[in-house]
């Protein structure tokens, strides 16, 4: 099964989305936004970006724990993963946020 996005509202009015993978698990999040048109630009962005490997930014959490963010042409961060453990999980989950981003499914639970 292929992954998707699930748009939704916060308590304070805000909106975000998450990339889900086939397995149903998270594999990135993004920011909030003010408005439910950025969001979905949000996601628009994601499907451009996550197959390009050059937008990818792998880093490490200030407890050591490896996780990555992915940039916009404009290297705005438009989704960051969970923390990983080992670096190669991390690897794996930018292999599936390459594989699952171009995904046109979108699940609005707003």
């Amino acid at each position: 099964m292929a992954g998707w996005y699930e748009l939704k509202k916060s308590a304070d009015g805000q909106f975000r989305f998450v990339l889900k993978a086939g397995n149903a698990e998270t594999i990135l999040s993004s920011e909030l936004y003010k408005s439910l048109d950025s969001a979905r630009n949000g996601i628009a962005s994601v499907q451009a970006n996550s197959p390009d490997a050059s937008r990818y930014e792998k880093k490490d959490s200030s407890s050591g724990k490896p996780y990555f963010t992915l940039k916009a042409a404009n290297h705005q961060v438009i989704g960051t993963s969970e923390l990983y453990s080992p670096a190669s999980a991390r690897d794996a989950g930018i292999a599936s946020v390459q594989a699952n981003g171009p995904s046109t499914v979108v699940k609005d639970g707003t």
